[in-house]
C-alpha cells in the first residue's frame, strides 16, 4: 500500500540535504537556474517545508519553527566557504519561503486527511487463499 507519510519522509530529507549542500559547497557548485537567486532560495526552503508538513502533518508549527531556525543556521555556515558570505537578507528570504511551505503543505495535509476516509470506513481488501 501507498504510505504518502513515507514518501513525504524521504523526500523531505533528501532535499534538505541538497539544500543544505548547495547553501555552504562553494559558489561554483551552486546550480544556475533561469529565475533569480531570492527566489531560487525561496522556493527551495518552500519545497522543503512542505515536504516536511506532509511528513509529519502534526508537527507543522515544530517544523516551521526549526526549518526558520535552519535556514538561519545555514546562512551563518556560509561564512565557513571562502567564496560565500552570509546576508541577513538572504536568512528572511529562507524563512518566508519556510513559511509558504508550511501553509501549503498545512492546506495540502488537511484536504488529504478531508478526503482520505478514516481507517475504520476503508475496505479490507480480500485474501486470495
Amino acid at each position: 500500500m501507498f504510505k504518502f507519510s513515507s514518501v513525504s519522509r524521504v523526500l523531505a530529507w533528501s532535499l534538505l540535504f541538497a539544500v543544505f549542500f548547495v547553501t555552504i559547497s562553494p559558489i561554483g557548485l551552486r546550480p544556475h537556474t533561469l529565475t533569480t537567486v531570492n527566489l531560487d532560495r525561496a522556493a527551495a526552503f518552500a519545497a522543503v517545508a512542505m515536504l516536511f508538513v506532509l511528513a509529519y502533518p502534526d508537527h507543522w508549527k515544530r517544523v516551521g519553527l526549526l526549518l526558520i531556525g535552519g535556514a538561519v543556521l545555514f546562512e551563518i555556515m556560509q561564512m565557513i566557504s571562502p567564496t560565500r558570505h552570509a546576508h541577513v537578507e538572504d536568512a528572511l528570504v529562507k524563512s518566508f519561503g519556510v513559511l509558504v511551505g508550511v501553509a501549503v503543505g498545512y492546506v495540502t495535509s488537511y484536504v488529504v486527511a478531508l478526503v482520505r476516509p478514516p481507517l475504520a470506513a476503508r475496505p479490507v481488501p480480500a485474501r486470495k487463499d
